[in-house]
Order: structure tokens, then sequence, then C-alpha cells
């Protein structure tokens, strides 16, 4: 870790990233979650005009190296590694509409969160039938802790989110609107309860929407979810080798890399070259040669391969694995953001969604550098 003064926003964020952050003051900015779906255990920072998700709840966090000091007058925060300042951060605030209610008296923070800076974020469907299974669950997974701890509700009903949504757009700016789910079936998958969802939210407001599930078993679904109003998809493999996918997900591993192949080869058409995009969690035991390999047929066939540092979550069963170091992240990013810029593939000009918000890996900035280059 030598030499972090004058380091590249990327490589500070992926330090970051990796590594976690402690907080001399943890009421700075928005307050962050512990547990649920995610991002969680993370706080959002505003870093070189880059806003992204960094870990501070967690057992790395802990014993980080970078200490984020008290915000100033000014608001604006020094990072610190071991006494060193080597650059400086500003917490984005408290959305406004989290002081509201629906009609029917839920908290407006218990059926929408904000991500980052400008994303509306929601899990339609906070039950999954993998979840309760030792044997099916992802090992990753914290879906059920945010709702036994009462902080969600289980299912967000569509007149729910539309409400929200707008609220969001009107007080606090949000730009795109991220909508995932727990599994709820082995069919649909969760595709007709963001259908319904979306088209209630694009009824109230003019707002892209990114739907996250499963690959269906049937096709239809995607010009199915494309005319109900959300504007891009992300099917998310989380690791890329069936032997891992076995290990860390046996559940979802049920569904073969073959089936998410079909799947986007038949979203593409629909909803954009590009508007198709898979979440990748680096650190699971994927070396990196199999996720760029992996990333290459992905984009080679339109699809956004969003790359993550994975995080252990406090309460799952991968709590005390390790985050993935800062070189093998970098080992990973750098020639990822290559073989973006080379396809023109942009994460600026995806529609919604974790590609075009990017706070939970350093990717967006290392594309921007390739983009340069």
């Amino acid at each position: 870790m030598a030499g972090l003064v004058g380091m590249p926003t990327e490589r500070l964020i992926n330090a970051l990233q990796s590594y976690g952050v402690r907080l001399a003051d943890s009421r700075a900015g928005a307050p962050s979650r512990r547990g649920g779906a995610g991002p969680s255990d993370h706080k959002a920072m505003t870093i070189a005009g880059r806003t992204v998700m960094v870990p501070v709840h967690t057992e790395s966090a802990f014993d980080s190296p970078f200490l984020v000091r008290r915000p100033d007058a000014d608001g604006v925060s020094v990072i610190e590694h071991e006494g060193v300042v080597i650059g400086r951060a500003t917490f984005p605030g408290k959305p406004r509409f989290y002081a509201l209610s629906t009609f029917d008296g839920v908290p407006y923070s218990k059926i929408a969160v904000l991500h980052g800076r400008d994303v509306l974020a929601t899990t339609v469907l906070q039950t999954c039938i993998r979840y309760a299974s030792r044997t099916k669950t992802c090992q990753f997974c914290s879906i059920g802790q945010s709702l036994a701890a009462g902080r969600t509700v289980a299912h967000k009903t569509p007149e729910q989110l539309a409400e929200v949504a707008r609220a969001a757009v009107l007080l606090d700016g949000v730009k795109h609107m991220v909508m995932t789910t727990g599994t709820p079936n082995a069919t649909d998958r969760g595709a007709a309860v963001l259908c319904e969802s979306a088209f209630a939210v694009k009824a109230a407001v003019d707002l892209p929407i990114q739907a996250q599930c499963e690959p269906p078993d049937d096709d239809r679904w995607f010009e199915r979810m494309r005319h109900s109003g959300i504007d891009a998809l992300g099917m998310h493999l989380e690791a890329v080798t069936p032997e891992v996918r076995a290990r860390i997900m046996p559940g979802k591993a049920s569904v073969p890399l073959e089936r998410y192949y079909a799947a986007f080869e038949a979203a593409v058409p629909v909803f954009g070259r590009g508007q198709v995009s898979t979440y990748i969690l680096a650190g699971l035991g994927d070396a990196p040669a199999a996720i760029l390999a992996m990333a290459e047929r992905l984009i080679g066939m339109g699809v956004y391969p969003f790359v993550v540092p994975f995080v252990p979550i406090s309460g799952t069963p991968l709590e005390s694995h390790p985050a993935p170091d800062p070189d093998f992240m970098h080992a990973i990013l750098r020639p990822l953001a290559q073989m973006l810029a080379r396809a023109a593939l942009r994460s600026a000009d995806i529609k919604a969604g974790c590609g075009r918000c990017g706070a939970c890996s350093a990717l967006s900035a290392y594309e921007s550098v390739g983009i340069a280059a």
C-alpha cells in the first residue's frame, strides 16, 4: 500500500472498497444500513466527483488502514491512510422523502431507499424461495435480515412504489430507479411482479427503471417487461464458473449458465445493446481470468458485465469470507474497462440501474480512464 499519496482516483476507490473505512463520525451523511438486500453495511461518499458505496460495518472495515475524519464546517472529510492524508470526501445527505409516509401509513424508507447519490432502489418482494433453505440459499444473501428487523415490508404494492418514486423525484432529484426482487417461483421468477410495479411507477412519474430478476422460463416475458415501462434489465450471474456457483449459491445454480446465455441473447434485442447487464461478485472463488473470459463473452452479446468486489455481510454464511484485495480487483477492472472501451459499451449510456449508478464498484472510474486513453 506504499505510495498512496497522489494515487489515481480509480485505484483509491478500488482500495477503499476492498478494505472499507473507519469513520470518525458515523452520523455523517445519509444513514447506512446493516444487513438486508444490498448494498448493505456500506456508506455513500463522494470522492473526486464520484459517489461510491464504501464498506463501513464489515469486519475488514473495522480493521481498515483507512480513516475518514469528521466533516469540517464545509462538509468535507479528509481520508487518511495510517495517519497520512491521501484524499477528501463528502457525504450525500439524508434524502427528504425519508421523512414521509404512504397514504396507508408505511414510512417511505421501508418502501424504497436512496442508493449512491440519485438512485431510488427497492426490493419489491423481500422474500425468496431459496432464502429459507440452508441447502438452496445464496450464501452471500441477507435479503431476510431487514424484513426480520422491521426495516421494510414483505411486498411493496404498485401504489406504494408509485407514490414513493414520485416523491423521490420531486423532493430529491432522483434520476433513475432499481427494482429487484426475491425469487417467488420457478417460472416467471419475479418478472410478473416487476411488470406491475414498473407500470404503476411510470404512470405516476417519468423515471427510467431497471428491473432485476433471474431469467424467466419464457423469453416472452422480456417483451412484457419492456412494454410495462422497464428500460433496462439485470439478470445477475454473481459467480461465473459452475463449481463456484454450485458451492456459493446452490439453489440459484439450478438455473444453468446456458439458460442465462439464452436469456441474454433474447433480451438484448428487446432492451437494446448495453441495456442488459449482469452483476458479478469478484472474490467468491472465480479467478480473474475466468471473470474476464466471461466478461468478454457477455460484451460480445451486448451485455454489460458489472463487476463488483464481494463484501461479506454480517449474519450470512460468508460473513467471515475475506473481501478481495485491491490488486485482485485491479487485475480485473483495468482490462475489463479496456474491453468495454473497445466495444463502445459505456456505463453512462445505460438508462437505469446498477451499472449506470456504478457506486458499488470502481469500474466506471477505470472505464473513464480507458475512454480517455
